[in-house]
């Protein structure tokens, strides 16, 4: 009988057991394609965590009018954002890692650091299969959400538990719920913002556009809307802006139920209605620039803005690559690391004396009846 359980493609006896990081984005699809959007709002819109309605009522709906129409929509739109690399959410979620693999490395710890998509590739099961098979015995996750919210850290989580719930033998799980309030985050959106203001010029007002979600998940008791207000406040403070110079935002509505406000776009035409000249727009819960940033925000609400009588709009990207945000990032997974055997030998001869102990278990092993 075929078991439940699956292992690795084949266990070696005397391989080092390995430590990851694995950093959790949302996805994006493959192309900027009808084809491709179909696929990916598919997977996206079917998640309970996302689209918190019974199937039985939820997937006609899903699978008549708005696979239908919306794919050729969020497609066109895909397109203008669109690099010879790739998606942009994927192009520099990749150098995130990478760099961060770097620093980590350069700090002295010796574990492998990968990106998974929750929605689309690479998914979070190919990954965690790939890792498996360097004999994972350790695995941090790192949504990259850095205020909680269940529609996307939550569910980050639950895939990964769900793939490893298949496993004969899944490594110790540590998850990071978020970093709203990491003081190298706050600090790393400063940088970014004053480097901003260094090269654009000072707006008379800083909004911060967060991703919107419905409010009826702040009543359930989710915590998104508290973070997003803290990491504004604190990242306020830390620029030396007074009352009425900053305004948090919420973007990314979607459907007819009330979401978390004040809307974005709206707010922006009310305070372009009412004489505001200039306004610095940056989007703090997006640690990536992708779609909802370089499309809805520096392309549709900047429209906006200027259409409502406004004179300058400036986008402030997101922290992408930037030294300080990787920097963050290895602070952060640092302390979430501690405990665990992650440090590279000091010298060649802690090398020789681990080689010497892993084929010493390897011949007990094959001593025991294992198989070579």
């Amino acid at each position: 009988m075929k078991s439940l359980f699956t292992a690795a493609e084949r266990f070696v006896h005397g391989q080092p057991e390995r430590t990851a990081v694995l950093l959790v984005q949302l996805g994006t699809p493959a192309a900027p394609t009808a084809p491709a959007l179909r696929t990916y709002l598919r997977q996206f819109l079917s998640d309970p965590r996302v689209v918190e309605i019974p199937p039985i009522l939820w997937q006609p709906i899903l699978r008549g009018p708005i696979l239908a129409f919306r794919p050729a929509k969020s497609a066109a739109k895909y397109a203008t954002v669109w690099t010879e690399q790739g998606s942009p959410l994927r192009v520099n979620s990749e150098k995130q890692a990478t760099m961060l693999r770097g620093w980590l490395g350069e700090r002295g710890h010796d574990v492998d650091v990968a990106l998974a998509m929750r929605y689309g590739e690479p998914s979070i099961e190919s990954v965690l299969r790939q890792l498996r098979e360097r004999n994972l015995a350790r695995l941090l996750v790192l949504p990259m959400y850095p205020q909680y919210a269940g529609s996307t850290t939550a569910t980050a989580v639950d895939a990964v538990c769900a793939e490893l719930a298949r496993w004969r033998n899944p490594p110790e799980l540590r998850t990071i719920k978020h970093f709203h309030d990491d003081p190298a985050y706050i600090d790393a959106l400063a940088a970014s913002v004053r480097r901003h203001w260094e090269q654009e010029g000072r707006a008379d007002k800083l909004v911060m556009s967060f991703h919107g979600v419905p409010e009826r998940t702040l009543r359930l008791g989710d915590p998104y809307h508290c973070e997003c207000h803290k990491t504004g406040r604190l990242l306020a403070e830390r620029l030396g802006l007074t009352e009425g110079q900053w305004l948090v935002t919420f973007q990314s509505r979607f459907g007819k139920a009330k979401w978390l406000q004040p809307y974005t776009e709206p707010t922006l035409v009310e305070l372009a209605g009412k004489g505001l000249g200039s306004v610095d727009v940056m989007c703090p819960g997006f640690v990536a620039d992708c779609l909802e940033t370089l499309e809805e925000i520096a392309q549709e609400a900047r429209h906006a803005f200027m259409g409502a009588g406004g004179k300058e709009f400036r986008y402030v990207p997101c922290l992408n690559d930037a030294p300080g945000f990787i920097d963050a990032l290895a602070g952060l997974t640092e302390r979430h690391l501690a405990g665990w055997s992650t440090r590279r030998p000091p010298d060649a001869h802690a090398d020789d004396a681990q080689a010497e102990a892993l084929a010493l278990q390897k011949a007990r092993a094959l001593a025991l009846g294992a198989v070579a």
